[in-house]
């Protein structure tokens, strides 16, 4: 099967066939997180909608032909405050080390939870200090940036198509709550490169003065370093079309004197909690982590294969109601699947065709769950369904069981045959509730060469 892969770019607004510009080394950036505050269900979106396009990118191209970068920004003056108000007794350098890792170490739990593959590389912005002044250096000698107030700003103007991605022009980009008015700036549309830094704030030596970089900035160095001038997909949620990514382009553009930064915009839609917006002020602000690990969102804990199967039951540009309705259809969904191991089959067709158009998980999951159907009819047919599931990163796998569990589950089993054969037949029926009602299903039999009574048993998913 010869698979054509198109994306939606929000560039051109258009859904196109992906041709990548070096087909042995299909380059992808992902704005990750700022490791200031644990992840919550928005941002888990684009990391697993991203995954499952890197999956798809790999089968395509092959393993060893895709390079993911998923960034952390460890360098934010939330991560500041974070650090001062969890931290005091601490210095400020060791205080937003001790935010970074432990925020860092739970995002990495929680999205392994989700099934999210580690990315190719996981560059953190603090570790890409010297490539960010180095692009500053390029856009003040090229004309595109300007040293005032304390701050090195790149100036607006001096880009004509400045606004492509949000197709936001200029001149009606108004002043107020999302564009700071300062009487430093050239206008009212520059951006922070680069800012000093008081001795309680984090710092790094530059021409410029000892300071830190603003936050577009980070992305611009990290996928330049990563991935080259100009790479093939840009990936992240909806929000960050405008300033963030609408910045990065304009950054790397005009300090490497390229045409694009990346020929592919991919965006993922917004998350609402029960039909609102997400907000700790409206009491429905969840994590990844509590999702996993509490009762807080439907009085119960969420396995994380459920939470992603609810994500991907969405088109990933269409916005999604991330509710307890769809959690539990997701989990219905996926109690009707069969338990299998990883296959060397390939995937079914119709799992391809639909992710191959713009990333269809609607109509995938809607063709896996037929695969499922004829895998449960004819075993046979398993493999291909889970190389299926594999690919959507849904593969549901058999249960484990400790050796003590085991023990007991075996001691009942044995308790029942005897009942048996005591013709006990109310107490047998009785212990084989009890075992169905955890999940352990009995099969009866005989012993070929004794004829005697025998009972296997399995963990049902």
């Amino acid at each position: 099967m010869s698979l054509r892969l198109k994306l939606h770019n929000t560039l051109t607004r258009e859904k196109a066939e992906f041709a990548p510009i070096d087909p042995e080394n299909v380059r992808m950036y992902v704005c990750g997180p700022t490791v200031y505050d644990f992840a919550h269900i928005g941002n888990a979106r684009p990391v697993i909608v991203f995954d499952v396009l890197f999956r798809l990118l790999r089968h395509v191209y092959g393993e060893n032909h895709v390079t993911y970068a998923r960034n952390i920004t460890d360098v934010d003056d939330k991560i500041n405050a974070r650090a001062l108000r969890d931290y005091p007794h601490l210095p400020l350098n060791d205080a937003i080390h001790a935010v970074t890792e432990k925020t860092a170490d739970q995002f990495h739990a929680d999205v392994a939870a989700l099934g999210c593959l580690q990315p190719s590389v996981e560059p953190r912005a603090t570790d890409n200090i010297a490539q960010m002044i180095d692009i500053i250096e390029k856009l003040i000698a090229r004309g595109h940036a300007y040293a005032a107030g304390g701050e090195v700003l790149f100036d607006t103007r001096s880009m004509a198509d400045y606004g492509q991605l949000s197709k936001r022009p200029l001149d009606e980009q108004q002043a107020g709550a999302r564009v700071a008015v300062d009487a430093h700036k050239k206008n009212p549309g520059d951006f922070v490169l680069w800012k000093l830094s008081s001795h309680n704030e984090p710092g790094w030596e530059s021409p410029w003065g000892r300071g830190r970089p603003g936050w577009h900035i980070e992305c611009s160095a990290m996928s330049g370093r990563y991935l080259g001038d100009v790479f093939d997909i840009h990936g992240g949620g909806l929000d960050l079309i405008f300033p963030h990514h609408e910045n990065e382009i304009a950054q790397s553009r005009c300090a490497h004197g390229t045409h694009v930064m990346a020929n592919v915009w991919m965006h993922n839609g917004f998350v609402q909690v029960e039909g609102r917006k997400m907000s700790k002020s409206e009491g429905n602000f969840v994590t990844i982590y509590e999702l996993l690990h509490t009762e807080k969102f439907g009085g119960r804990k969420w396995p994380g294969e459920v939470l992603r199967l609810a994500m991907l039951m969405t088109h990933y540009r269409e916005p999604i109601d991330f509710s307890v309705k769809r959690l539990e259809e997701a989990e219905r969904l996926l109690a009707k699947w069969p338990a299998a191991e990883a296959s060397d089959a390939a995937p079914d067709e119709t799992v391809l065709e639909a992710l191959a158009d713009d990333l269809n998980t609607v109509a995938a999951v809607q063709a896996l769950h037929a695969l499922a159907h004829a895998a449960n009819v004819d075993p046979s047919k398993l493999p291909a369904f889970a190389a299926s599931a594999a690919l959507l990163g849904v593969l549901p796998k058999k249960a484990e069981m400790d050796e003590a569990i085991v023990s007991a589950v075996d001691a009942l089993v044995q308790l029942r045959l005897e009942m048996l054969k005591a013709k006990n037949f109310a107490e047998a029926d009785r212990l084989r509730d009890e075992l169905s009602e955890k999940g352990i299903q009995l099969k009866d039999g005989k012993d070929k060469e004794t004829g005697e009574r025998t009972t296997t048993w399995e963990l049902k998913r």
